[in-house]
């Protein structure tokens, strides 16, 4: 019987481990999608931004050509430009893409704290440092600590989401090589020679 137990503790331990794995996974996906969604968005409110002022730039420039000119495409290019200015003033005045920016920046930084949470208590499973009660409460107390970050945190989009999978699969942004980790160690904690 006592082996039974012991057979049922090691599987049961193994489908925790699992499950603490797959939203470990989850979660590194999330946390790179946050951080690339909140770079392109910043990326556009710059060029937005910059844009605004090239553009303010050749109305006022044109706006004096006819001005002390007298030329009439000037005031065209003017009008045609001002007007263009207005739509864009108007977009950016409903969507402050700084702030979504910034919101996605902040999801991330929650679900990095998440990702590292989750490491280390797949650290302590290895070390058979937790019992399945304290892995059953761990686990709850984060998907709860998710639940709060995704409610508040603003949604992806594709494009992020796919340079996120680039980031993780193809550049390895999270991945170190024991050489890459050695090079910040003292020579007592290396592993490579």
């Amino acid at each position: 019987m006592e082996q039974n137990s012991q057979l049922d503790k090691t599987i049961q331990m193994e489908i925790l481990e699992s499950q603490i794995r797959e939203c470990f996974g989850r979660v590194v996906y999330s946390h790179k999608t946050q951080e690339k969604c909140a770079d392109i968005i910043l990326k556009l409110h710059k060029r937005l931004k910059l844009l605004l002022i090239i553009i303010s730039a050749i109305v006022t420039t044109s706006l004096l050509i006819k001005l002390f000119g007298d030329q009439e495409w000037a005031l065209m290019v003017g009008v045609i430009l001002s007007t263009m200015l207005f739509g864009l003033n108007t977009y950016m005045k409903d969507y402050d893409l700084g702030e979504i920016s910034q919101k996605h920046s902040n999801a991330a930084n929650e679900l990095w704290d998440i990702r590292e949470t989750y490491l280390s208590m797949l650290t302590d499973i290895k070390a058979d440092q937790l019992s399945i009660s304290q892995i059953i409460s761990q686990r709850d107390e984060l998907q709860k600590r998710l639940f709060n970050i995704y409610s508040g945190s603003p949604r992806t989009n594709f494009k992020a989401y796919k340079e996120a999978s680039k980031a993780l699969k193809i550049n390895e942004e999270l991945t170190f090589s024991d050489k890459e980790i050695d090079a910040f160690l003292p020579k007592e904690l290396r592993r490579t020679v």
